[in-house]
């Protein structure tokens, strides 16, 4: 069995942060860089808001960047998926897809979380091309053009009242007769001119010649009486949620009710001493390159002293 000092879980924007800072504390570190290499940001074409990058940067190519970067100061950075974990005991055991196991004194788990999506092949055909899950990252491409956001709860209100202060109109497709949010985001949105709520619409397809140009949606009128509408948009913003990938670290963390790995007092620490989350999989409320990076960071801080005081 393989024996490494700290075992980095992932490759976005925290895990390979997190990679920088432990081969430059000489940590020796090993990353799996998962099912999509890079993460999230991957399926993002510029990105503006990141500092460094005064005219912004091709998602994918920021991502390369930072790899090359861990790689450089010395990280092990593998292509693989971790499948199974056993934190039951330091040196903690976990196991490859390809069934190769290792022992790791550290772990630092960046698994991201992967957006919710309604399920519809245009969703995929239309990717990087009107299509994104995130309005704070894409939303300034969309500035005085018309978008919809497709959610009821207050992701979904934050996502429109965001973009309608960029956007010439939002259309915010809710499957519900109501929203979810709380009574003050419905306010916000209700009061908003450039925001038209469309109660008891289900998208059902996207369509365009050179990126998303609109929308199917079906509107409900009844017990069995649908209407098909079709709404001209130049973005399609899907605001209903995300699934933090923690699902084989459930046995051993604490996870909140949708899966969200609990850290202590603010850090990245888990319960497991030696075990810390990073990035989107711990992170809830901002979901930002720029905060998983920074929590990437503070893992490997936390790892490295946890060593010195073994």
């Amino acid at each position: 069995m393989e024996h490494v000092k700290c075992l980095i879980i992932g490759s976005g924007p925290a895990g390979y942060t997190a990679a920088i800072y432990a081969a430059r504390a000489n940590l020796q570190p090993v990353e799996y860089a998962g099912l999509q290499p890079g993460g999230q940001l991957t399926q993002t074409t510029t990105v503006e808001n990141f500092p460094g990058y005064p005219t912004g940067v091709d998602g994918n190519q920021m991502m390369m960047d930072i790899r090359q970067q861990a790689e450089n100061l010395g990280a092990d950075i593998r292509d693989g998926i971790i499948v199974k974990a056993d934190l039951s005991q330091a040196p903690y055991v976990l196991t490859t897809d390809d069934g190769h196991q290792l022992s790791a004194d550290t772990v630092i788990i960046a698994t991201g979380a992967s957006a919710r999506y309604l399920g519809l092949p245009d969703e995929e055909k239309y990717r990087g091309q009107g299509v994104s899950a995130c309005a704070t990252c894409d939303g300034f491409f969309y500035r005085k053009k018309t978008v919809a956001v497709v959610g009821g709860g207050d992701t979904a209100c934050e996502d429109a009242l965001y973009l309608a202060g960029l956007c010439k109109k939002v259309y915010l497709v809710v499957r519900k007769p109501y929203l979810r949010a709380s009574k003050v985001m419905q306010q916000r949105v209700m009061d908003a001119e450039n925001i038209e709520i469309l109660f008891e619409h289900n998208t059902v397809g996207l369509y365009g010649e050179n990126g998303v140009e609109g929308a199917h949606l079906v509107k409900r009128r009844g017990e069995a009486d649908e209407e098909q509408v079709d709404i001209a948009i130049d973005g399609f913003f899907l605001a209903i949620g995300h699934n933090p990938n923690s699902e084989i670290f459930k046995p051993w963390l604490d996870t909140d009710a949708t899966g969200y790995i609990l850290t202590i007092d603010g850090t990245p620490r888990t319960k497991i001493p030696g075990v810390f989350a990073a990035g989107d999989v711990a992170d809830p409320v901002y979901r930002q390159a720029i905060t998983a990076a920074a929590s990437g960071c503070k893992a490997a801080l936390e790892a490295e002293r946890y060593l010195q005081t073994r």
